[in-house]
């Protein structure tokens, strides 16, 4: 019987170097740490726009036409000290919030009746091309004469705002489901208001929380732009009308702090509230890295 011959090969060398090293990694510079904050970097964006302004402004030497970033800041600071941005803002968000809730209520109930029959789709699409392109301004008028000077026109306009960006959103959202998720629902014996929601709902959930970003936008500047023209309502009113009181007293630094309050909202909104859902659901759900 031949004896089993082990051969050689000198020319290949291989060597074990994982179980020796384990996995080798390099560690992060200060720099690269920093760079990879985003908070951080936003913050510093945000200190380079503030220097520019003060610059610009100081250069300009007219407060009355741009005051300097620290002025604004000052201004700012004294409105919140005593309360009044606070209570302006306070007013403005409470009334966007009843026409952003009444929104997407009916975007929901529009969208429903176009997924459920052919009809309520026909009727979306309609209506969607119709009013879509409508600015919610546009409708002041109207407002006043149907609902008079109160908190009514102001929810008016802002439903406008707000019910079809999402309910085309969130449509778009439902017809763009695939088909292989349409019949795992179906599969299950999942039919009518638990397969919208165990279903479509999460499939589309980018989609529907797009429109209300889009809506939450649409709605906070015609909140504003409402208030500028008619925004008192029992004696009081939001940061628009804050923002044309100041304007006619000629102080301009107060109506930048008006303006530097309204940024700051949207700011909160986007990156905390908005943020803090789609890294919950959305990426949670692996729907976008």
């Amino acid at each position: 019987m031949a004896e089993n011959v082990v051969l050689s090969r000198p020319e290949f060398v291989r060597e074990v170097v994982a179980d020796a090293y384990g996995v080798v990694e390099k560690p992060l510079t200060r720099w690269e740490k920093l760079y990879h904050n985003g908070a951080l970097r936003k913050a510093v964006l945000l200190a380079l726009l503030a220097a520019a302004w003060q610059i610009y402004a100081t250069a300009l030497n007219n407060p009355l036409l741009f005051p300097k970033f620290s002025e604004t800041f000052a201004a700012f600071y004294a409105g919140i000290v005593d309360g009044v941005l606070l209570t302006r803002a306070g007013f403005s968000i409470k009334v966007l919030l009843q026409g952003y809730v009444i929104g997407l209520a009916l975007a929901a109930l529009l969208t429903a009746l176009a997924i459920t029959s052919r009809i309520g789709n026909d009727l979306l699409e309609t209506l969607t091309s119709m009013f879509n392109p409508l600015p919610a301004i546009a409708l002041l008028p109207l407002a006043l004469i149907w609902f008079g000077l109160g908190n009514a026109s102001l929810v008016f306009v802002l439903v406008h705002s707000v019910l079809w960006a999402v309910a085309l959103n969130t449509h778009s959202g439902f017809l763009s489901v695939s088909q292989t998720m349409r019949m795992v629902g179906r599969n299950y014996g999942l039919s009518g208001p638990r397969y919208v929601a165990q279903i479509l709902m999460p499939a589309a959930f980018p989609s529907i929380l797009t429109g209300m970003k889009i809506g939450w936008a649409f709605a906070w500047r015609t909140l504003i732009a409402a208030e500028l023209v008619f925004g008192v309502s029992s004696g009081t009113g939001g940061l628009g009308w804050f923002i044309y009181e100041n304007k006619n007293q000629l102080e301009i630094a107060n109506v930048f702090a008006g303006l530097f309050s309204v940024i700051i909202i949207g700011l909160i909104v986007e990156n905390l509230v908005f943020q803090t859902v789609e890294k919950r659901t959305v990426r949670r759900w692996g729907m976008q890295s």
